[in-house]
C-alpha cells in the first residue's frame, strides 16, 4: 500500500488545481487520471472550442469589413486542416504545460482508471493508495445523449465530436440551447453553414436572464441562424444525405427540419463508472452527482472524500474556473486552512457566442423567486459610441435589490465576455449602486454602459433608456 496526503482522482481542471495547491502547501499528492491531463475543458471543450470561435470572429470581421467599413476584403475559403492544426497545436502547448507545472510541484501522476475501495483507500491498476488527509473527487462529465441519437462522430455528434469531424458541415441542426449549443450553432454559422437551434424551454440559455435569451436570438437570427423556441423533438435520426428531425413549435405546428449534421447539445452528466463510491460509503444520487455534506469544505459525508467540479450537483455551476476555485477551497482544507466558503451565484457564466453572454450573480427572476421586488436598468451598447462603432446591438442589466446592493449584472454584446469580471467584483463585494457610479468608466469604451447603467441606478444619469 502507498501512502500519501491527499489522492486526487481526475486530472481535469478541478483535479489539477487541487493538487497543485495541495502540492504547493506541502503536502504529498497522487493524482490518477484515466485518459489526459486537462480533461475535457483542454482538451474536448473550452480551450480547442474557444481557439475555433476565435476563428469564427476573423471571418466575421472580414466580412464586416467589406459590407460595413468599405475593406476590399474577401474570404476564399477556410483551410480546415490548418485550422484543426493551430488548434490542436494551443491545445498541446497547454497540455505540456499543465504537466510540467504537476511535474514541478512534485505531484506523482498515475495513468489508469482509479476506484475507490475504503474510506481513504483507492486502487489504481494494480497499485494500491491510502490518503492520510483525504481523497478528492474529480471525475467530470460527458455530453448527454437521448435514446435512439447515438453518436456516430460524423452524422450525430455530441460536443466531445463535434470539433473532430474531418471538415465542417453545409448544413447542421443543434439540439439545445444552451451555452454549448449556442457556441457551436455560432461558430458553423461563421463557416458557412445553414443553421438551425432547437430549445425546448420558451427561450435560448434558460438558466440566464429572460433579457439575456431575448437579446441573444435576436442577435444569431440577425445572423441567419433559426431558433426555434418552446419546440419539442418528435422525432429524428438518419438518412442518405444526413439527418432528419420531426419537431413541435411553439405554435403547435409539427415541422421536418434536415440538416448534413445533427449536434445533441442537452446537457452533460456526472462520470461515475468504475469510482465504486458505495465502497467508502457514498451514493450518487438519481441524477449521477456526489453532494457534500459540508457545502463549505466541498466534503461528503464520508470524512477525508471531497468533491470538486462537474460531480457537484447545482448550485455548482459546471463551469471550468468554478472548479478550480473549488480545487483551491479543498486542497486549502486539507492543508488545515480555513478558505471563505465559495459563492456559487458569484462565478460568472460567459457564453462565447456571437453576440456574447456574460452574466453574474442572480436574473431578475432568481431575485423575485428569493423575496426581492428588484430595481433594474437596461441599457442598450448602442448608447454609447464604442457600441455603435461595433455595430452589434446587446445590452447591459443591472439587478439590484431597492436601496441595497447589486444582486445580478447581465451582458449580452460584442466582447462582453472582458467586461464581466467588474460585474463579479461588484457582486461578489456587495456593492451599492452608487458605490459603482463614483468610478469613471474610459472613453470610448462598451463598459461605459456599464457605467452608464450604475449611474442610473444611482440617481446621477445623464440619460434614460
Amino acid at each position: 500500500m502507498n501512502e500519501t496526503d491527499v489522492i486526487v482522482i481526475g486530472g481535469g481542471t478541478g483535479g489539477y488545481s487541487t493538487a497543485l495547491r495541495a502540492a504547493a502547501l506541502g503536502l504529498g499528492v497522487v493524482l490518477a487520471e484515466r485518459d489526459l491531463v486537462g480533461g475535457t475543458c483542454l482538451h474536448r471543450g473550452c480551450v480547442p472550442s474557444k481557439a475555433m470561435l476565435h476563428a469564427a470572429e476573423l471571418v466575421d470581421g472580414i466580412a464586416e469589413a467589406r459590407e460595413r467599413w468599405g475593406v476590399k476584403a474577401t474570404v476564399d475559403g477556410v483551410d480546415w486542416a490548418a485550422l484543426t492544426a493551430t488548434r490542436d497545436g494551443i491545445v498541446s502547448r497547454n497540455h505540456q504545460g499543465v504537466e510540467g507545472h504537476l511535474s514541478r510541484a512534485g505531484v506523482r501522476v498515475v495513468r489508469g482508471s482509479a476506484e475507490l475501495t475504503g474510506a481513504r483507500t483507492v486502487r489504481v491498476g494494480r497499485e494500491e493508495f491510502s490518503a492520510r488527509r483525504g481523497v478528492v473527487l474529480a471525475t467530470g462529465s460527458r455530453p448527454r445523449t437521448l435514446p435512439g441519437l447515438e453518436p456516430d462522430g460524423e452524422r450525430i455528434v455530441t460536443s466531445d465530436e463535434a470539433l473532430f469531424v474531418p471538415g465542417p458541415p453545409g448544413s447542421v441542426l443543434v439540439l439545445g440551447g444552451g451555452a454549448i449549443g449556442v457556441e457551436y450553432a455560432s461558430l458553423h454559422r461563421s463557416l458557412g453553414a445553414g443553421v438551425t437551434v432547437v430549445e425546448a424551454a420558451d427561450r435560448l440559455l434558460p438558466q440566464e436572464d429572460a433579457d439575456v435569451g431575448r437579446h441573444l436570438a435576436r442577435g444569431l437570427k440577425r445572423r441567419g441562424i433559426e431558433v426555434l423556441t418552446g419546440a419539442r423533438l418528435l422525432d429524428a435520426g438518419v438518412y442518405d444525405g444526413g439527418v432528419r428531425a420531426v419537431v413541435r413549435t411553439a405554435r403547435g405546428e409539427t415541422v421536418t427540419l434536415e440538416a448534413e449534421r445533427l449536434l445533441v447539445a442537452v446537457g452533460r452528466v456526472p462520470v461515475t463508472d468504475g469510482l465504486n463510491p458505495a465502497a467508502a460509503g457514498l451514493a450518487a444520487d438519481d441524477r449521477g452527482f456526489v453532494a457534500p455534506a459540508d457545502w463549505t469544505r466541498l466534503e461528503t459525508a464520508a470524512p477525508g472524500i471531497h468533491v470538486v467540479g462537474d460531480l457537484l450537483p447545482p448550485p455548482s455551476p459546471a463551469l471550468a474556473h468554478a472548479s478550480f476555485a473549488e480545487g483551491l477551497l479543498v486542497a486549502e482544507t486539507l492543508a488545515g486552512l480555513t478558505p471563505p466558503a465559495l459563492d456559487h451565484a458569484a462565478v460568472p457564466r460567459v457564453t462565447y457566442s456571437s453576440p456574447q453572454t456574460a452574466s453574474v450573480g442572480l436574473t431578475e427572476e432568481q431575485a423575485r423567486a428569493r423575496g426581492v421586488t428588484p430595481v433594474t436598468n437596461t441599457v442598450p451598447l448602442t448608447a454609447v459610441a464604442k457600441g455603435l462603432v461595433h455595430g452589434q446591438g446587446g445590452m447591459v442589466k443591472v439587478v439590484a435589490e431597492p436601496s441595497g446592493p447589486v444582486l445580478g449584472v447581465h451582458l449580452v454584446g460584442p466582447h462582453v465576455s472582458e467586461l464581466i469580471a467588474e460585474g463579479q467584483l461588484i457582486v461578489g463585494w456587495d456593492a451599492e449602486p452608487a458605490d459603482v457610479a463614483r468610478h469613471i468608466h474610459a472613453h470610448p469604451t462598451l463598459s461605459e454602459a456599464v457605467g452608464e447603467a450604475f449611474l442610473t441606478l444611482a440617481g446621477r444619469g445623464l440619460h434614460q433608456w
